[in-house]
């Protein structure tokens, strides 16, 4: 389980299509703070360090991604050099800052428009089909594993458009500082939105 409050931007070293695609991200952490088997979001996507070590220019660990992943998300979009954004799995007692979010991406959110407000980003997005029931203002979502809030959803030609409201210090830490129009951000629905729509549905 995550928290949505991205602790450092990873830079993609490699991406290998070995069986499974491996990729490799290097990082500012300590590699004594990583164990094999460690699950990392890495931009909203929960994957499993397979290898780490470090080299003269820092921490670097491995990844595997599976087929079936990089047709849910955005990895089949991932290029070396790239930038992904990181952060390592909630422990026992650690500060909930963000909301509940599980690293298992539902889908994947278009940017449609992209405004300047004061010093904040008012940035709108078409979210995947048939995910935008679960969108829900004042709720939250996880966009590239960055937990944030809904301002406003509107219903329009077929789809749902949800705006929101990116804080500076977000737009400078997190890759939402890269976001274009036409880009594509890896999704996911709140967890107790799950819950909700399943209530629903067997009443």
């Amino acid at each position: 389980m995550f928290t949505g409050i991205v602790r450092e931007i990873g830079k993609l070293q490699s991406i290998k299509p070995v069986g499974d695609t491996k990729i490799r991200i290097s990082c500012r952490r300590a590699v004594e703070s990583i164990e094999i088997g460690a699950s990392i979001a890495c931009s909203g996507v929960c994957l499993t360090v397979v290898a780490l070590g470090s080299s003269e220019s820092g921490t670097w660990f491995d990844v595997d991604a599976s087929a079936e992943t990089r047709a849910k998300t955005t990895l089949g979009d991932w290029v070396e050099g790239g930038d992904v954004n990181l952060e390592p799995a909630l422990r026992l007692g650690d500060e909930l800052g963000g909301h509940i979010v599980s690293g298992h991406v539902d889908g994947v959110a278009e940017i449609t428009a992209i405004a300047s407000e004061g010093g904040s980003h008012r940035v709108t997005f078409r979210a995947p089909e048939g995910l935008g029931r679960f969108v829900a203002p004042k709720g939250s979502v996880t966009l590239d594993g960055v937990s944030l809030t809904v301002n406003e959803v509107e219903d329009r030609d077929g789809a749902t458009f949800f705006g929101i409201n990116v804080i500076p210090h977000t737009w400078d830490v997190t890759t939402l500082g890269h976001s274009a129009v036409g880009g594509r951000v890896n999704f996911e629905i709140d967890v107790l939105a799950r819950y909700v729509q399943r209530l629903a549905e067997a009443s």
